[in-house]
């Protein structure tokens, strides 16, 4: 088992599915905790629950899209922490519609939330990192990092960004002690996926089980990934023995990519 006892770890979009799992598996690795997340009350239970436990945690509301909403995150942590030894960029969203359907608006929301929020955690929590030598980031992206898919021109593009972005930055800190990687789930079995079945019913007129089996069958395993799979393997890349990864893609998918 990853130990980070002594280690002290943000996790933004930590108040419900694969975030709330990440934060609890680094929390259980022995890492001090801070959870952040637009939805207040939603981490504030994480943290409640973390705490109940034993376990150090605390949380935040802060808008990773909003420069000075990250800045005030990085004061909060600074202060209930002390220092941040690893920066889990979870928070993201997700959309699907075809090209010509695609708004300018919905363009650059997705890039503001899925990229511009990484980069603005990223720069902020960074530099500390780098004068301690030691540092984790770990980016949440998806399969869409990888490949694209009908529908989705919009998602895999921030989602490519995100792999850039990281695969550049791990290069960047690569001897500061410093690693940098991603890890690119399949479908999920969190509310954003119920929310893409959602709109896969509004869209197409299927009922939502047909919806379902249709992102099922996307996976060899005819299941989605749970948040506990993606989550274990966060609290290994931010541990020692995982110091010489950096600048990966680390796919959890069920074989989704090889089909």
């Amino acid at each position: 088992m990853t130990d980070l006892r002594g280690r002290s770890a943000i996790i933004t979009g930590g108040g419900r599915g694969t975030g709330a799992a990440i934060a609890r598996a680094l929390s259980h690795a022995g890492a001090s905790v801070l959870v952040a997340a637009r939805s207040e009350d939603q981490v504030e239970r994480v943290a409640r629950e973390l705490t109940a436990a034993g376990r150090r945690a605390s949380a935040v509301r802060c808008d990773i899209t909003d420069a000075g909403s990250v800045d005030a995150l990085m004061q909060r942590a600074t202060r209930v922490l002390g220092r941040v030894d690893v920066l889990v960029n979870n928070a993201g969203m997700a959309f699907a519609s075809a090209l010509p359907k695609t708004s300018v608006d919905d363009w650059d929301r997705l890039f503001a939330v899925n990229v511009r929020g990484t980069f603005l955690c990223t720069r902020a929590f960074l530099p500390g990192m780098v004068e301690r030598r030691w540092g984790r980031v770990v980016n949440i992206a998806s399969t869409a990092a990888i490949r694209g898919e009908r529908y989705i021109s919009a998602y895999a593009a921030s989602k490519h960004a995100v792999m850039g972005f990281t695969r550049s930055v791990a290069a960047e800190v690569a001897d500061a002690g410093i690693t940098v990687n991603a890890v690119c789930p399949g479908y999920l079995d969190t509310e954003m996926t119920r929310d893409s079945i959602d709109r896969i019913v509004e869209r197409t007129g299927r009922s939502p089980s047909d919806a379902l089996a249709a992102i099922l069958a996307m996976n060899p395993q005819r299941r989605l990934i749970a948040p506990d799979e993606v989550a274990a393997i966060v609290s290994f890349l931010c541990g020692d023995e995982a110091s010489g990864i950096n600048g990966e893609a680390i796919i959890v998918d069920g074989g989704e990519l090889r089909r």
